[in-house]
């Protein structure tokens, strides 16, 4: 008498099991390296400033950071994030750091990324825009990516400052060297006795902290900064699966430490594999508030 032996339904069930699994992978791959990396979100934040002066009430501030063009980041969506920061028609622009990717092989033979980047930023409608450097950039070829920024009509601000004026009133926006990979000099990135409000820009977040043990710390209002990538792949009830150096202790959104504010921005790009999950790429735009 035929029939099918007792071990059957558990191997059926097991196939099935690993074929459905394999699926779940592959679709979950799928996901967030072609949907999920691809996709904007648009961060609408308020940053209530003590010493905001009235001409500023309202003033916007677009921030996009972490471009790493192009191994992982093409420049069609880079495109598509220039496009989605003129539509939001900011008073300035802040870019801050790893506009490459240092190692990438798509830089190594064509040593061209740098300024297709900014030739693409380029296209930035708003006139204010300004940047700092990042790790990437540093490893890459700092005067490099100056270059190309500046070339391309983007200042990079590198332990220095400059004022922003409207009406009479002004606040200070500041930028420091990269902090992964040199020694900035915060003595000399902002200035020794504003007359208005410090918004600085540092690419590593958790140099937060040595800002705040700073002397000069104590007058820096807001500080903007990447580099963590948010973790990229962020699992549900862990949170990041891994996160850099200088950027461990700071992941990703707002932190209020003392009288300072520091904003991490989750980046546009990916490093070390095409994939985002749970973490989309981001663009901030900050609205100016007296308090």
């Amino acid at each position: 008498m035929s029939g099918a032996s007792p071990d059957q339904p558990q191997r059926f069930t097991r196939r099935h099991f690993l074929i459905g699994a394999g699926a779940t992978a592959a679709g979950v791959a799928l996901y967030s390296g072609e949907i999920s990396r691809h996709e904007i979100d648009l961060v609408p934040r308020t940053l209530v400033i003590a010493n905001l002066p009235s001409a500023f009430h309202g003033f916007r501030i677009a921030q996009i950071s972490d471009i790493h063009l192009d191994e992982f980041t093409e420049p069609f969506f880079l495109e598509r994030v220039v496009r989605n920061v003129n539509a939001l028609d900011a008073d300035m622009v802040l870019l801050t750091g790893d506009f490459v990717t240092h190692g990438s092989l798509t830089f190594i033979v064509g040593r061209s990324a740098a300024y297709r980047c900014a030739e693409v930023l380029s296209t930035l409608t708003c006139p204010l825009r300004f940047a700092c450097l990042g790790n990437h950039d540093v490893a890459v070829g700092a005067p490099l990516v100056i270059d190309s920024l500046t070339s391309n009509g983007i200042p990079v601000l590198v332990d220095e400052y400059l004022p922003i004026e409207r009406k009479g009133s002004r606040f200070w926006l500041a930028g420091v060297n990269d902090p992964g990979t040199t020694n900035p000099r915060l003595e000399l990135a902002v200035p020794p006795l504003p007359d208005g409000p410090v918004i600085l820009m540092a690419h590593e977040p958790d140099y937060a902290d040595i800002v705040l043990r700073h002397p000069r710390g104590r007058l820096v209002d807001v500080m903007l900064s990447g580099h963590t990538h948010g973790g990229q792949i962020r699992l549900p009830f862990m949170g990041p699966l891994v996160l850099p150096p200088m950027g461990k202790k700071y992941a990703e959104g707002l932190f209020h430490l003392e009288a300072l504010q520091l904003y991490v921005n989750r980046g546009i790009g990916t490093v070390g594999i095409p994939f985002r999950l749970n973490c989309p790429p981001e663009i901030t735009i900050f609205t100016l508030q007296s308090a």
